[in-house]
C-alpha cells in the first residue's frame, strides 16, 4: 500500500462557499443528501473547471451504466483497495457495497483476498481478476478477456475497462493530494 499523507496536501474548500462552489458541491452529492459535501469534492473544486469537466463521467458511471451496480462496485472496490485509496474504498463501502449486497467477507477480500478467495463466486472472481490484471498490467490477457467476453457484452466491457481506470485516476488524486477519510466510512480491514 502506498504511504498516505497524514495531512491535506491540497486543503478542501470549507464553507461558507461562493454560491458557484456551493452550486457546485451540490450537483457531486446526491439529491437530498444530508452530509457536508465530501472531502474529495471539495478537493476536487480547488480547481472548479477541471471538477466540472470531471463530474459527469463520474456521475455517468455511478448512474447510467450498462453494468450491473453490484459488478460495478467490485471493480471499484478492488482497483481502491489495491490503489491504496482507503478514502474511496470506504466511502463505497457504505454508500454502495453493502447497500448492494456485498457481504462483509467479500468486502474484506476486495482488500485483503484474491479472485480465488471462497467469497467469490466464478462471476465476481473474474472482476476481480480483470481488476487486478488492469493494476498489474494495463491490459488484459486473451484467456480473461474470452472468459470476460462470455460474460459481458462489449459496451459492458468498455464500461468496465473505463471504471477501472477512472478509479485509478480518483486513486492518484486521493492518494497525491492527502484527502483525509471521511470520519463516518468504512476502514480497511486488518491484513
Amino acid at each position: 500500500m502506498p504511504e498516505i499523507a497524514q495531512s491535506p496536501r491540497i486543503a478542501p474548500l470549507e464553507p461558507p462557499y461562493t454560491p458557484d462552489i456551493d452550486a457546485a458541491l451540490r450537483k457531486w452529492m446526491p439529491p437530498g443528501a444530508e452530509l457536508e459535501p465530501l472531502q474529495l469534492f471539495r478537493t476536487l473544486n480547488v480547481h472548479e473547471e477541471l471538477a466540472s469537466r470531471m463530474r459527469p463521467l463520474g456521475a455517468g458511471i455511478l448512474g447510467h451504466g450498462r453494468v450491473a451496480p453490484r459488478e460495478r462496485e467490485i471493480v471499484i472496490h478492488r482497483t481502491c483497495a489495491r490503489a491504496g485509496a482507503e478514502y474511496e474504498w470506504g466511502v463505497h463501502v457504505l454508500a454502495y457495497g453493502k447497500p448492494l449486497g456485498l457481504t462483509d467477507a467479500q468486502i474484506a477480500a476486495t482488500v485483503n483476498g484474491a479472485a480465488d478467495d471462497a467469497a467469490w463466486s466464478a462471476s465476481d472472481a473474474l472482476l476481480i481478476e480483470l481488476s487486478d490484471e488492469l493494476y498489474d498490467t494495463a491490459t488484459v490477457s486473451d484467456e480473461l478477456w474470452a472468459k470476460l467476453a462470455a460474460s459481458f457484452a462489449e459496451d459492458q466491457l468498455l464500461e468496465l475497462l473505463v471504471t477501472a481506470g477512472w478509479y485509478r485516476l480518483i486513486s492518484y488524486v486521493i492518494n497525491a493530494a492527502g484527502v483525509q477519510c471521511e470520519p463516518w466510512a468504512a476502514r480497511f480491514p486488518a491484513a
